[in-house]
């Protein structure tokens, strides 16, 4: 069985991460092949790094996608947003398609040209995968797929995590880290204020932001100021960045929304605590007070940091369910089982 993996980012990011897992989950299955199909980008480096088959494309559209598909011969579709499943649709022909929606995003949740043009895609594949309960729920037309829908989890490889930490040989000590996309879902306007909040009281703090996007020179010129070009390091895109979330005391999300944030499953599995917004999926990982923090007050949200901080007690109370919780749902076995169930249907 051939599977296509396709996405529109040409960057690695959240869902390009479950991409990389799922792949690496059926990499020793001698019946099963796999390839992931984007345009080319700054995702080539992390597909080089785990030796995962690339097919690039110069644009994201039908006709580039048919040309693959034709190279490739793949027995099923994977399709992993919204655009790439209604781009897909309109390529496979006959070939069934799976559909995955990482997100629970703002523009689905009405009806908009995005979630219109979707539905053709959810009409047309034969299975949907959808992250949340809130990713299925929230999508303005999920009422008619929910014979052909499956809420599945994300989970990763605790020990491929392990064996990618050891490839970075460095030291970090930051008090907190963020790792993902410089853009509006993401909400780093946010984190920044929170920080200037948290620097008034705790004036030393140390902030490292790892990744790139649409609002990176807009949040470095917020940075500069807020006066806070003392505590942020921006460290650009980032990789292999287990090492870091390791490192850092804790990890922290101010996202507008989320499905299942792989970095999130990433700092659990390495125990580090996470402070977030209460978003969708994170309401699933994160007990408030157990293995990090969940809180909508800027304020509060700073507060929090500072008490975890300030308290080497609680810090080691935290990483230590987080590592409970990290056993309970990063179910590698299940979640294989799920998906070839799915691709064999």
């Amino acid at each position: 069985m051939k599977v296509l993996h396709i996405l529109s980012s040409q960057i690695f990011s959240g869902a390009e991460n479950v991409v990389c897992q799922i792949i690496n989950m059926f990499k020793d299955d001698s019946d099963v092949e796999m390839a992931y199909c984007s345009p080319d980008g700054t995702v080539r480096k992390a597909l080089e790094e785990r030796d995962i088959n690339f097919y690039p494309i110069e644009k994201m559209n039908t006709s580039e996608l048919k040309r693959v598909i034709v190279a490739y011969q793949p027995d099923v579709i994977h399709a992993h947003d919204m655009r790439a499943g209604f781009l897909a649709a309109r390529a496979c022909g006959t070939i069934p398609l799976t559909s995955h929606i990482h997100n629970n995003a703002f523009n689905s949740r009405g009806v908009s040209l995005k979630s219109i043009a979707y539905f053709y895609a959810a009409l047309k594949a034969k299975s949907i995968i959808w992250v949340s309960n809130s990713s299925f729920s929230g999508y303005a037309f999920h009422g008619p797929l929910k014979k052909k829908s499956v809420i599945l989890y994300n989970a990763i490889d605790v020990n491929e995590l392990q064996t990618r930490m050891a490839y970075d040989i460095n030291s970090y000590d930051y008090d907190m880290v963020y790792v993902g996309r410089m853009v509006y879902q993401k909400n780093l306007h946010r984190l920044l204020k929170i920080t200037r909040i948290i620097a008034n009281k705790y004036p030393n703090i140390k902030v490292a932001i790892a990744g790139t996007g649409e609002d990176e020179q807009e949040l470095k010129q917020l940075c500069s100021d807020l006066g806070l070009d003392a505590n942020v390091s921006f460290l650009g895109y980032q990789s292999n960045p287990v090492k870091l979330l390791h490192d850092s005391k804790m990890m922290v999300l101010t996202s507008r929304w989320e499905g299942t944030p792989m970095v999130a499953l990433e700092s659990m599995a390495l125990g580090t605590p996470i402070i977030s917004t209460p978003s969708d999926g994170m309401i699933d990982l994160i007990t408030d007070g157990y293995n990090g923090y969940l809180s909508d007050d800027d304020n509060d949200f700073a507060e929090k940091i500072i008490k975890v901080l300030s308290d080497d007690k609680l810090y080691e109370t935290l990483r230590e369910n987080q590592l409970k919780r990290s056993a309970e749902v990063n179910d590698i076995n299940k979640y294989k089982t799920v998906l070839t169930r799915i691709y064999k249907e």
